[in-house]
């Protein structure tokens, strides 16, 4: 007797909405959320780890928009086919609203940002990342849920009860558009939702990170490397699941031998870094007013004032040690002339006292003379 399933995960019907001429799309949708609520949290644990509120938004505005460019610049390399062959169409690598952003090139270049960033605002970059460390894992978590919209990262096909319905979509031509057109209804296949597989997978990470920092108050970017770690695992399998098109190397998608790498770079690191956690007052930005990441003169300014600051207090300690030897001099000087003029005294003192005793004594001796004299005469 075989048991049949009633019922799989359906997909949503579409993934884009029209407002007007304004498109509404689920994916750009997901993936704002997960860099507000990154933001909202990284913020948060920044603070009770002693860092000064607002710095990750600063460090953000650096960092988020390298990260787009990045995920964007790997997507298209590993899949250039599509844009690049005998089929592609160039253009569309500039479409990011069409889905397609790596991870890999995007937490490269994030982190670049986030390097500059951390430069403008004087923040220790491996502190800062171990405070926003899970709210990007689960910045992920939730930017897959714009792949369920575009029906897109899914695996191959089974009848296993949480089998994902991949529809037929068309557009108002009723041609094939599986990302932005409306479903008819019509189920295509049913795959293995390989992205809700890595959704639940990255929350587990998330619960076990939050859990590992609190333990061991985890510092020095170590936190970061096991995000990087675990997140790396996961989607190595992941990907050995998955059965859409994409490059590959010795018949391996190339994304599986990038996690492997990955993984083991993540797991050296955490190795060798320093341990501990750094101390509140290592966190603190400059106390100089911040200006915005767009202000381009006003970091100038910001960072030629710094530098003449920090003249300023090198010529001043040089000042105050010149003062400080100056003045050890003169006491030492008032010190011996005081000790001379003390052991003059005393010796004055003592000569004195020596003359003293010395007349004494003469005026004894003549005071007998004349008891003397006198007992003379008497007799």
């Amino acid at each position: 007797m075989t048991l049949q399933v009633l019922a799989y995960i359906p997909s949503p019907p579409q993934g884009v909405w029209h407002i007007g001429p304004f498109p509404l799309r689920a994916y750009a949708l997901c993936i704002i959320l997960g860099i507000v609520v990154a933001i909202w949290w990284g913020e948060r644990r920044w603070r009770d780890r002693g860092g000064q509120q607002g710095a990750i938004l600063d460090v953000a505005m650096f960092a988020v928009p390298f990260g787009l460019v990045g995920g964007r610049l790997y997507h298209v390399a590993t899949d250039w086919q599509k844009y690049f062959g005998p089929d592609g169409d160039p253009k569309a690598a500039l479409e990011i609203w069409n889905g397609g952003l790596g991870i890999w090139g995007a937490v490269l270049l994030g982190g670049v940002g986030a390097w500059i960033g951390c430069r403008v605002y004087r923040i220790p970059l491996p502190a800062l990342g171990d405070a926003i460390a899970p709210p990007i894992l689960l910045a992920q978590a939730i930017g897959r849920l714009g792949n369920y919209f575009n029906q897109e990262l899914y695996g191959r096909t089974t009848d296993l009860p949480w089998g994902l319905e991949i529809y037929f979509r068309y557009d108002d031509n009723l041609k094939p558009d599986a990302m932005n057109g409306v479903s008819n209804g019509v189920v295509d296949k049913v795959v293995h939702p390989t992205f809700l597989y890595e959704l639940i997978w990255n929350v587990l990470i998330v619960v076990l990170l939050v859990q590992l920092d609190k333990r061991y108050r985890i510092g020095h970017g170590r936190l970061f490397a096991l995000y990087v770690a675990g997140y790396s695992f996961g989607r190595f399998f992941v990907e050995l699941m998955r059965d859409d098109e994409a490059t590959k190397l010795a018949g391996i998608r190339i994304n599986s031998f990038t996690s492997a790498i990955v993984f083991l770079a993540a797991i050296a690191y955490f190795v060798f870094a320093t341990k501990g956690r750094e101390a509140p007052e290592q966190l603190q930005p400059s106390t100089e007013p911040r200006p915005w990441p767009w202000q381009i003169g006003a970091l100038r300014a910001a960072g030629a004032s710094s530098a003449g600051s920090d003249m300023v207090v090198l010529e001043k300690d040089s000042a105050e040690t010149e003062g400080a030897t100056a003045t050890d001099k003169i006491e030492t000087e008032s010190s011996e002339t005081t000790d001379t003029v003390e052991k003059d005294t005393a010796d004055t003192a003592t000569s004195a006292d020596a003359d003293a005793n010395t007349d004494a004594d003469e005026t004894t001796t003549a005071a007998k003379k004349a008891a003397t004299s006198g007992e003379d005469s008497a007799k």
